[in-house]
């Protein structure tokens, strides 16, 4: 049967329509306080928004018609171009910083933040890898020491960017991937140590990583500093109660939540819709990763497999991060709310990662719905 006759998964398709369009009108109403904040035009935010997303679905389009294998094929070149995309941060003239931070590429009026790019890239190689690999992967050679290998390398990349946030999703995306693919439980350990070693010396030597740790601890010290946005939070989370104050409604985001429209939107989400709206909201990305692991589970090859595997852990992961420092349970991050927080190369990179989803779902032994 060719590619153009095979069907995407429906459930999976649906789900990802879903978890979209809600998160676009959950960005609609968040951009309004920040319209409040910086004086911005409501219709330049929404419309580079909606310029975002339908790229996005473009990409999307484009991937779930590319067979994934092609993906394999080249996936070295993949990690090797998104390795020197990242590069170019050190081009100060290519550069913005925010926040102490040099994680963009600015290229006239559009800004690219390149570590999304990375993401996906390492993802596509380690599964290529372990479809190499097979079950020469379990051997400590072959699977442990080239996993940390890459992972020291993107590791020295993202600290000097100071983004700790997003080497720890990687490392523990790429861990949960090499269990999937069979690596031994205590080769899992020992990375899993050797990362927790160097998370735990960034936070000690870095004041601005310790600061949040010590924060989380005790956010109640410094609540007009540096307690201030997870108080702020907080509030907003508990003002909408059962259902919510209602769509647009939304008291915190103008003025008090910082970035509503980004690390603070799932706060902005939960005044307006709720706890109900916020379980709803779970509930759609839990559905979204259950659909991407049966996809990845029936694939018909290890990488096929992997990637759908990969790409669910990296989006659910990703995810809860922002929603659980919005709710206190660890320390806040610049980690955004994939769907529905602004910026558009996350939006992108997402979609067209479900491109990729949706293309081993055509090779998937799934009963169609």
């Amino acid at each position: 049967m060719s590619n153009h006759t095979r069907k995407i998964d429906k459930f999976f398709l649906i789900t990802v329509g879903v978890l979209t369009l809600a998160g676009f009108t959950i960005f609609l109403s968040a951009s309004l306080g920040l319209l409040a904040q910086t004086g911005a035009s409501f219709g330049t935010v929404a419309i580079k928004q909606a310029i975002s997303l339908a790229i996005g679905i473009v990409f999307f389009i484009i991937f779930s018609r590319i067979h994934y294998n092609n993906l394999r094929k080249f996936a070295l070149f993949i990690l090797l171009g998104a390795l020197a995309v990242n590069l170019l941060l050190f081009i100060p003239s290519l550069t913005l910083h925010f926040n102490g931070a040099s994680r963009w590429l600015i290229f006239g009026p559009l800004t690219f933040q390149p570590s999304e790019l990375l993401k996906i890239a390492f993802i596509i190689y380690l599964a290529a890898w372990a479809h190499f690999a097979k079950d020469e992967i379990k051997d400590v050679k072959t699977g442990l020491i080239p996993y940390l290998i890459i992972i020291g390398v993107l590791g020295v990349l993202l600290l000097i960017q100071r983004d700790t946030d997003t080497l720890a999703i990687i490392a523990g995306t790429g861990l949960l991937m090499m269990f999937v693919a069979g690596v031994p439980i205590k080769h899992i350990i020992i990375a899993f140590c050797c990362l927790g070693i160097v998370i735990a010396g960034v936070v000690y030597f870095r004041p601005y990583a310790l600061d949040r740790v010590q924060t989380f601890f005790n956010r109640g010290s410094d609540t007009s500093g540096s307690g201030y946005q997870i108080n702020q939070s907080l509030i907003a989370i508990g003002s909408g109660q059962l259902v919510g104050r209602g769509f647009g409604q939304s008291i915190q985001k103008f003025g008090y939540l910082p970035q509503p429209t980004d690390d603070s939107i799932f706060a902005v989400a939960a005044e307006e819709f709720g706890f109900v709206g916020g379980v709803v909201l779970l509930g759609l990305y839990l559905l979204l990763a259950i659909s991407m692991f049966r996809i990845g589970n029936r694939a018909p090859d290890v990488f096929g497999g992997l990637l759908a595997i990969g790409i669910a852990i990296l989006i659910i992961t990703e995810s809860f991060m922002n929603i659980a420092a919005m709710l206190g349970l660890i320390p806040l991050s610049g980690v955004p709310l994939l769907f529905v927080s602004h910026g558009g190369t996350a939006l992108i990179i997402s979609l067209m990662t479900a491109g990729m989803v949706a293309n081993v779902s055509k090779y998937s032994k799934i009963l169609r719905i």
